[in-house]
């Protein structure tokens, strides 16, 4: 589906980046272990397919395990800002920022986790431009320094979320697009989800028929889409892209 612009002004709107895959051009929770560690992929792989732990418990573990195998916060950190990022994603940000009209906040509402988002986006100067990050916390150890320790955005000691269309226990994603609204204060003309994964379905149910789904393709919220979009109810306008290019592309279209 193309996209049509809406018949009334844009005057604000709101552009919410899931992270890997989508804002990133790869996937932080593997690159970290690929360039560190790969029996731990390799094991990683293995454990998401085989047992039922959860997938941020799953992380915590491998770093834990990571940290065992006597690997440091610096190389954690170094393999971040390595992490494949796309020029033409960053530049599509960076310019739709700057524009006078429509006037643009960003957010990050993603699965990963504060310390690998927070390191990236400082790495590719975009981090004061994100208006919150909405992850899972992780901070380094008091006890080791060394030690990333990732934990459950939605503690598993506490009240979980009632999210029926798929969202991992970690977090609702729809539920946190509709809170971070509430709490932002302000009505938004449009919104513009760029995302890529299955656990994208549930925030872009929550958008109106003036909003727009950027979906990366050949990748899991595709084929939810094709699969689910039209029985679940879908308003929102969808348009396809493979590379970040073709975001930025899209960016220019947006008045």
């Amino acid at each position: 589906m193309s996209f049509s612009a809406p018949p009334t002004p844009i005057l604000n709107q709101l552009i919410i980046y899931d992270f890997d895959w989508s804002l990133a051009d790869q996937d932080t929770d593997r690159w970290v272990l690929e360039v560190l560690a790969p029996k731990l992929r390799r094991r990683m792989k293995t454990l998401k397919h085989t047992t039922s732990i959860q997938y941020t418990d799953l992380v915590a573990q491998m770093m834990r395990e990571l940290r065992a195998l006597g690997h440091t916060r610096e190389e954690v950190l170094a393999a971040l800002r390595g992490m494949p990022f796309h020029p033409a994603m960053n530049r599509a940000v960076r310019e739709m920022k700057a524009r006078a009209a429509p006037s643009t906040d960003f957010v990050v509402l993603s699965n990963a986790n504060s310390v690998y988002i927070g390191t990236i986006l400082e790495e590719q100067g975009l981090q004061g431009v994100m208006q919150e990050v909405i992850t899972n916390p992780a901070e380094w150890s008091e006890e080791d320094p060394d030690l990333l320790v990732v934990r459950r955005r939605v503690p598993r000691e506490g009240k979980q979320h009632g999210c029926t269309v798929g969202c991992s226990a970690n977090m609702c994603k729809g539920e946190e697009l509709e809170a971070f609204v509430a709490r932002h204060g302000k009505a938004f003309d449009r919104m513009v989800y760029v995302g890529d994964g299955a656990n994208d379905f549930c925030p872009i149910l929550r958008l109106r028929e003036q909003d727009l789904a950027l979906v990366r393709r050949h990748r899991g919220l595709e084929a939810r889409i094709a699969k689910d979009g039209a029985s679940a109810g879908l308003k929102c306008q969808v348009q396809y892209w493979a590379g970040a290019w073709e975001v930025e592309e899209i960016f220019a279209t947006l008045t």
